[in-house]
């Protein structure tokens, strides 16, 4: 049994929108997924941290959820900026039952136990989208209000936590998510989004107590990441 990390997929099955046309690393990804998402067996977990479809609604998605529901074991899904997809739990899981899909879970002002531990989230804040507004204050707040919720279910189990943005970036960090891992004292934050030259500005290793690591596809070489054991 192994807990496994990736974010960013960006698949397009049923939306064309491949990432091939940004070249590089992106050239063949989806027989890059294949390959690597290969080594995780049906007792195992993964953690999908966002930006899994291009699609624009649940049905348009139903392709790219047939390749997530391929993986083997339990997936664990949380939201990305490019997640339009997204809508509820209660329609997410009418999705799954209409399609046949199993095993796929929306974390979102929840946990999920993975032995010892609790698998925390959300989708995050990252300074790209400017608090400038009285939408996007609410939309902040809604993020450390769903982060915090996440955190508390947990009890008192060692707290793993996943956001799609990172908290820290080279020249920025957004203190609040920062002062909730602190708070409940989180010791490993795994985050995505960042691509291609924004790798270099990624921060990772630990910093105030905390180890933080970058698992999108491309910088993982589209293999998952295995956090545990």
């Amino acid at each position: 049994m192994a807990l496994y990390a990736i974010g960013d997929l960006h698949l397009c099955l049923g939306a064309h929108k491949p990432m091939d046309v940004f070249g590089g690393a992106w050239i063949g990804y989806m027989d890059k997924l294949r390959e690597g998402l290969s080594v995780i067996g049906p007792e195992d977990t993964t953690v999908l941290l966002g930006d899994l479809s291009w699609a624009l609604d649940l049905e348009g998605a139903g392709a790219d959820f047939g390749f997530i529901d391929a993986i083997p074991g339990r997936k664990i899904i949380l939201k990305g900026n490019h997640d339009y997809w997204w809508s509820t739990a209660a329609k997410f899981c009418r999705f799954c039952e209409a399609w046949g899909y199993s095993n796929q879970f929306l974390l979102n002002n929840n946990h999920y136990d993975y032995g010892e531990y609790a698998i925390c989230g959300t989708r995050g804040w990252f300074f790209e989208e400017e608090k400038s507004g009285e939408h996007d204050e609410k939309v902040f707040r809604r993020e450390l209000l769903r982060l915090e919720a996440s955190l508390q279910s947990a009890g008192e189990k060692p707290k793993l936590v996943f956001l799609h943005y990172p908290p820290r970036y080279k020249g920025y960090e957004c203190p609040e998510i920062l002062e909730l891992l602190r708070r409940y004292g989180v010791r490993r934050c795994f985050y995505g989004h960042l691509h291609g030259a924004s790798h270099a500005l990624a921060m990772e290793g630990i910093w105030d107590g905390v180890e933080f690591r970058l698992v999108s596809a491309d910088r993982l070489g589209f293999a998952p990441l295995r956090v545990l054991p």
